[in-house]
């Protein structure tokens, strides 16, 4: 069993729930913020302002990981910092492969946040005899081909998928045979993985189409635009909204 599959169960067997796991790294987010600016000791209240959430959710998420503060005194923000790198596996380094290197690729392979957080991108991938052999950020595109090779080779533990949707089901079908369990999509279409597989879907369009739906609502009011202006289905809700939801 890896060391994450172990945290994993570690987790569920303190009782940790997913809805908390996904706030640590916000809370992480915010508490580096403040170690940027030389902050020591923070409250509840002000993490909480900083992150988002109601301060009552901060305090029972922090709990689960042992931590309550200091009444009067509130949180060292160095030592939390540690404890939800800790939770979230980011005291070791977490090797990443980008499969595709388009446009999305190429910004996530040039983004300078990875390194910082614990994440060291070993392997750019891509189908395109074009790009094969490109620099990108110090890294040479490989050739998808190298797949299998190149995650054991390196130890990859995490690869990020950013290939065109027709392409993206057969390139993660070879990268959990490859043994990754591990894995963000950033491809228009939902993933097939066997148990034990996470994935994580990013989706952009559905993020605007939320929004959208959010600034028609401030815009016209509970009810709705006019549905002969085509921003409102037939139910008086946004369609756009609809389908988010439903995919």
């Amino acid at each position: 069993m890896t060391s994450r599959q172990n945290r994993t169960r570690d987790r569920a067997e303190r009782g940790i729930p997913e809805a908390t796991v996904a706030r640590l790294p916000v809370y992480l987010r915010a508490l580096h913020a403040l170690q940027d600016r030389g902050v020591a000791t923070v409250s509840s209240e002000e993490l909480a302002a900083a992150a988002g959430v109601n301060s009552a959710k901060l305090r029972k998420d922090l709990s689960h990981l042992g931590s309550y503060g200091t009444r009067g005194v509130g949180y060292e923000v160095e030592y939390l910092v540690y404890q939800i790198s800790r939770e979230l596996g980011l005291t070791q380094d977490w090797v990443v492969a980008i499969i595709g290197v388009g446009n999305l690729g190429r910004a996530l392979a040039g983004y300078g946040g990875f390194a910082s957080r614990g994440f060291r991108v070993a392997g750019l991938l891509d189908a395109d005899e074009s790009v094969i052999g490109q620099e990108i950020s110090g890294m040479t595109v490989e050739h998808i081909d190298r797949l299998e090779e190149i995650i054991a080779e390196r130890g990859v533990s995490i690869v990020v998928i950013a290939t065109p949707a027709a392409a993206a089901q057969t390139v993660c079908d070879r990268v959990v045979a490859a043994g990754v369990t591990s894995v963000l999509n950033f491809a228009p279409v939902v993933l097939t993985v066997p148990e034990g597989v996470d994935v994580r879907k990013v989706d952009l369009s559905i993020e605007l189409q939320i929004l959208a739906f959010h600034e028609q609502r401030k815009a016209g009011g509970p009810d709705g635009y006019d549905p002969m202006a085509g921003g409102v289905s037939g139910n008086g809700r946004a369609s756009g909204y609809v389908e988010a939801v439903e995919a």
